[in-house]
């Protein structure tokens, strides 16, 4: 089972021992930062369930921190506790108004600090069934979005997405270079959509380099274009200068022999129930496996839209 993994951003190395020795005690996975520049670092890197952060800190206080990340779409959902001096009341509210979830004052009893982690983890929990990784919605929450959709009798478009050449990726640069890409694509999809589609879309994270969103037949394809389209200008970046240049990483097969892979692109299959009658999620599903198998063939990024017709009930 996975451990939960706490960010404590604090500039006193007391405060950080004292609280990564009660946390490790209780099972959790802790990371740590030293100022709020670092920790808006760390936050990017080790994508923690929850944040545990100090009000006032050198080159960035504890009240920007928190407005930073509650103004990141992806992070907005991830629980802040705020640490701030005794009696400071213009601080808890500053901490509070700037979107922490809860706040404790120093100096603090450990155990109350875990006790009020452990609610707060659990109803985020509950909440949010999020991917670790990305902060999206997982499977729990698509497969209910996907029944509503279907259950509502009106017309849909489900637009499932993947990276090619990503493991190819993964095996040159890295696992965290990996991660990296997945948590940008997550973000320029969400982007995309939360700018330019409709109000009540919906987009989550499969698992891995795997997508969704849901959409209306008028926007679907507007905003696979829109995602390719910022996609393709942002993958050159995940790679060094050499690779970039070449349009190309060497990498050997298990051979030995040497392959010249292409850089990352992302494949989308759009399914809709426009000329079909679709009863159940796995339909959904299965059609779009085969859209973005279709999409994979042209060798870039590109989307496919179902135009096979099947009599509707």
């Amino acid at each position: 089972m996975r451990k939960q993994k706490i960010l404590i951003i604090d500039d006193e190395p007391d405060i950080r021992d004292v609280l990564k020795i009660t946390l490790e005690g209780e099972g959790f996975d802790v990371c740590e930062a030293q100022d709020g520049v670092d920790g808006l670092e760390k936050v990017h890197k080790t994508s923690p369930d929850l944040v545990i952060l100090d009000y006032k800190m050198p080159k960035m206080d504890g009240h920007e921190v928190c407005r930073i990340l509650k103004k990141d779409i992806l992070l907005r959902h991830m629980p802040i506790i705020m640490l701030t001096g005794k009696g400071e009341l213009k601080d808890k509210v500053q901490g509070i108004n700037a979107g922490a979830d809860d706040y404790i004052v120093k100096p603090f009893e450990p155990q109350e600090l875990v006790a009020r982690i452990k609610m707060i983890v659990r109803r985020s929990t509950r909440d949010l069934d999020a991917n670790p990784l990305s902060r999206l919605p997982g499977n729990v929450t698509i497969m209910s979005e996907l029944e509503a959709a279907i259950n509502s009798g009106k017309q849909f478009a489900v637009c499932y997405l993947d990276l090619d050449k990503f493991k190819a990726f993964n095996d040159t640069y890295g696992f965290e270079h990996g991660d990296e890409v997945i948590r940008e694509t997550a973000r320029i999809i969400l982007n995309v959509v939360h700018e330019q589609g409709n109000p009540d879309d919906f987009v989550g994270h499969i698992g891995g380099d795997d997508y969704v969103f849901l959409t209306t037949l008028d926007k679907a394809e507007e905003l696979c274009i829109k995602i390719i389209e910022n996609f393709d200008q942002a993958a050159p970046t995940f790679y060094t200068n050499e690779d970039r240049q070449r349009g190309y990483v060497v990498a050997k097969d298990r051979q030995g022999k040497e392959l010249r892979l292409p850089l990352i692109s992302i494949s989308i299959g759009i399914v809709t129930n426009e000329h079909r009658t679709i009863s159940h999620v796995a339909e959904i599903g299965e059609i779009g496996a085969e859209l973005k198998k279709l999409a994979k063939s042209k060798q870039k990024s590109n989307f496919v839209r179902d135009s096979r017709k099947r009599e509707l009930e």
